[in-house]
């Protein structure tokens, strides 16, 4: 095997696109790995371990690509519309990395939210072993196990960086994967939107009281930290949200961050934005692969799969990061008024939210598990990003 970094070139996803998962060592192999993910290196260990089949130029232009002789063909369906680029595009260029590093052997067909599945019954979908796979969020899913919300984030949490640390590096995954086997799910990370906005609201929320009676699209975690101030929590599918929003069935909607936002038309609709996303500082993708599914497949595309969804990842935070300063200043342009909130509604947020963390705890076993584990890890990376990130950027992006 060569030692020079392989990538392979992408095309475009064709719409004739379908999907699995890795166990904990083989995802804590991988992220060991993510320097190599990144340049490519990965992808050539997985083309030369995979030793029961060959290798071949792929489509694409002269990349080796996995053969096995075994053709599969996937169904994923998405919680998310197509019109979003960078987290259903995610999905897409999963879909696409594994079919090209398989020679189009391992097809994955993607689909948007409402297509096959409601964008908020995927998990149900792979459960039910309607779909191989899924892309959503797990918080998503609180109703059916409360602890599923620190495969995503939880308010006043971990930021994208410490997620990824948490989950792949410091015990977090394994967590998960116990977690998950109860649905016969297996999970991947593919992703995170990095600290998120704090919403769009059609008037001016001046102090904590005026968040009493508010009628909010907000899920999981953060949705049960607003009811608690007073808020009236809606749980709608994001290609939903807009309609709702724009005939006055809600006040307001948290979704990402002006990029997704402006793709989603809420400017149109609302003209107050919140900042800073307290209840998101670091929302995970993940991709769901039903157990069976996951088990049927040869070990070499299990291993493709997981690289995909790593280098996937890695797209869409860097997407986010190079997309969101432009289209925060398109929204501004708009007649859109940028508000902080309000220290009264930072405060009792935060005092609220950490509440909620201990009533889970003390309720149910298997959530103060993940949550004393969660913890640790978080006040000891609170400590370090205090003192390093925290105080370079306080410095850095000052305008003085």
């Amino acid at each position: 095997m060569s030692k020079d970094p392989v990538v392979f070139p992408l095309s475009k996803p064709s719409n004739d696109n379908t999907s699995a998962v890795p166990d904990s060592s083989s995802r804590r192999a991988l992220f060991r790995r993510a320097g190599s993910v990144v340049s490519g290196v990965a992808v050539g260990a997985v083309v030369g371990a995979a030793g029961c089949g060959s290798t071949e130029p792929s489509a694409e232009g002269g990349a080796p690509a996995v053969s096995t002789g075994r053709r599969v063909r996937w169904r994923l369906a998405s919680s998310f519309p197509r019109s979003l680029d960078t987290i259903f595009g995610g999905a897409e260029e999963l879909a696409a990395r594994v079919k090209a590093m398989t020679g189009g052997n391992f097809d994955i067909r993607v689909y948007p939210a409402g297509e096959l599945v409601p964008g908020l019954q995927v998990m149900d979908a792979v459960q039910n072993a309607t779909v191989q796979a899924g892309q959503t969020c797990s918080y998503y899913y609180i109703g059916k196990k409360p602890a599923l919300a620190f495969d995503t984030c939880v308010p006043f949490g971990l930021s994208s960086r410490q997620q990824i640390a948490w989950l792949e590096q410091s015990g977090g995954r394994a967590l998960i994967d116990g977690l998950f086997a109860d649905f016969g799910i297996k999970t991947l990370i593919s992703g995170n939107t990095g600290v998120q906005m704090g919403g769009w609201f059609k008037n001016e929320v001046p102090d904590l009281a005026g968040l009493s009676g508010l009628r909010m699209r907000i899920p999981g975690m953060g949705g049960k930290v607003m009811a608690s101030l007073g808020v009236s929590v809606q749980n709608i599918a994001g290609g939903d949200i807009y309609p709702a929003l724009e005939r006055g069935a809600i006040d307001a909607t948290e979704w990402v961050g002006p990029y997704d936002d402006e793709k989603l038309g809420f400017h149109k609709a609302a003209k107050n934005y919140y900042y800073p996303g307290w209840w998101e500082p670091g929302a995970s993708m993940s991709i769901y692969v039903g157990k069976k599914a996951w088990d049927d497949l040869p070990a070499e595309y299990r291993e493709i799969l997981a690289t995909a969804a790593a280098q996937a990842g890695l797209s869409m935070q860097a997407k986010y990061d190079a997309l969101n300063p432009p289209a925060l200043q398109r929204i501004l342009a708009e007649g859109v008024t940028l508000r902080p909130f309000t220290d009264d509604v930072m405060m009792a947020a935060k005092a609220a939210a950490a509440q909620l963390l201990a009533e889970e705890a003390a309720a149910d076993p298997e959530y103060a598990k993940v949550y004393r584990e969660w913890t640790k890890f978080r006040d000891a990376s609170f400590d370090w990003f205090g003192r390093a990130e925290l105080a370079y950027g306080r410095f850095a992006y000052s305008k003085g």
